[in-house]
């Protein structure tokens, strides 16, 4: 390690580490590019795609989202533009989990279906998009439908966990295992212009307390629709949430409900009783 180290320095632009750096210091001391990274990190040299980020994370921020784990249940509308933006901010870990194949219907909203990828399943495709834009993270997957009987087997590590579903009764058995394994689970939910976002963090019951009394198994969704706008911006709030769960910093929506109406370019803050 102590070779790789050095050759680190050497191969660094001041504080920054070229991508060919690092896959030429991978393929020389027979490591992955992943490795590479976290040392790079740990000697406070910062990869050089993460350079945009330095003036809002630090390199000991990037170092921690390099070792944190996120759990995405749902990779379509939502869970798409989530596993992207994950990768590209740097998180280390992704473990990307849906049941279900990209369909044409998919096409007009979810930002990793093409039409090459139709019948594919969408956690592999997920991986894949995610392998050609940082190798640096790992991503495993699961095509399976999450439940309270594999839903502490699939989340075994994972820091913080993201609702990307749209059903109602697997939503609520995400919460329960969240729960069960004090997990702060970050959930958005979106139908035509209108979207939402919840943080429920360890100890609280509050899509239990919301969607508990529910008798549809899915959300208005499917009567609204949505647009291609409307995942992209609930997802990107919901990445901005897990990143400050992951990091420590801000203050998380817990308690409340952050409501979206893009019809009249509108959010409000709701305090939940």
């Amino acid at each position: 390690m102590s070779d790789l180290i050095n050759d680190l320095k050497q191969a660094a632009e001041g504080d920054l580490l070229p991508w060919g750096a690092q896959m030429e210091l991978a393929r020389r001391h027979g490591v992955s590019v992943a490795t590479v990274e976290e040392a790079a990190l740990q000697s406070a040299l910062l990869p050089a795609r993460y350079q945009r980020n330095r003036n809002t994370l630090s390199t000991a921020d990037q170092l921690k989202l390099f070792r944190s784990v996120v759990g995405i249940v749902g990779c379509g509308g939502l869970g798409g533009y989530v596993v992207e933006e994950l990768a590209r901010l740097g998180v280390g870990t992704l473990i990307t989990i849906d049941p279900d194949v990209f369909e044409e219907h998919n096409l007009n909203r979810q930002v990793l279906a093409t039409i090459e990828l139709l019948g594919k399943p969408k956690a592999e495709v997920a991986a894949t998009r995610v392998a050609a834009i940082n190798p640096a993270v790992t991503v495993k997957t699961h095509v399976a439908r999450f439940s309270k009987e594999n839903g502490a087997a699939l989340f075994h590590g994972v820091h913080v966990a993201v609702d990307a579903l749209d059903s109602i009764a697997t939503r609520l058995e995400l919460a329960s295992v969240c729960a069960q394994l004090s997990i702060p689970l970050v959930h958005g939910s979106i139908a035509g212009m209108y979207g939402q976002l919840i943080t429920q963090l360890p100890g609280e019951t509050t899509l239990e307390r919301i969607y508990g009394r529910c008798r549809e198994t899915t959300g208005v969704e499917k009567e609204l629709g949505n647009p291609s706008f409307t995942p992209a911006i609930v997802a990107s709030l919901q990445v901005a949430e897990a990143a400050k769960l992951l990091l420590g910093k801000g203050k998380p929506l817990s308690g409340a409900m952050l409501f979206i109406n893009l019809l009249e370019m509108d959010i409000q803050k709701v305090t939940l009783c």
